[in-house]
């Protein structure tokens, strides 16, 4: 390994193989490994050593890569997960929300329509003023809607136009949100 070294230093300061001499190893006590004239009768690696070395360095640079490869993809596999529970998130929220609208037009049973339907108008106004805004919302709407209309004409301002702002909520066939 020492002779590898050499020879790589030899290169880094822009010698050759051949000027070998010039290039001293210097031990962690400050002295000198070799003197110059000691490393010229050294062996200077050839060529197939070189390629030895390389080809034995191959493998773990090629599992290197193979690990940065397979961390990047741990990391888009989170990044995956993560918007997939987001979508998730965002369709409960959409089923939870139909099945509110769902059970809100299941709220006016076909005989309290008929009973609204068959009332006078201005009296019906009076009564669904009275009752659960969201109630008297889902009434209105299985009602017909001339006789929807005249009840809301009926009504006070403010009960009409919360009334009108929940008919067409629920009546909106996209997700609010």
């Amino acid at each position: 390994m020492n002779l590898l070294a050499a020879v790589a230093i030899a290169a880094l300061v822009g010698g050759t193989p051949g000027r070998a001499e010039e290039v001293r190893q210097v031990l962690p006590s400050g002295q000198a490994s070799a003197q110059p004239g000691q490393l010229a009768h050294e062996k200077v690696p050839d060529e197939s050593e070189i390629q030895r070395f390389c080809s034995n360095i191959a493998d773990a640079a090629r599992d290197r890569r193979y690990a940065l490869q397979a961390e990047e993809l741990k990391q888009l596999q989170a990044g995956i997960d993560e918007r997939m529970k987001a979508l998730e998130t965002k369709r409960a929220e959409y089923e939870q929300w139909l099945k509110r609208r769902e059970v809100f037009l299941a709220r006016a049973e076909d005989s309290v329509v008929k009973i609204y339907a068959g009332m006078k108008p201005d009296a019906a106004a009076e009564r669904l003023a009275m009752v659960n805004a969201e109630l008297a919302a889902a009434i209105l709407m299985k009602l017909d809607s001339r006789k929807a209309g005249v009840i809301l004409n009926e009504m006070d301002q403010k009960a009409a136009a919360t009334l009108t702002g929940i008919m067409a909520s629920a009546a909106r066939r996209v997700d609010p949100s």
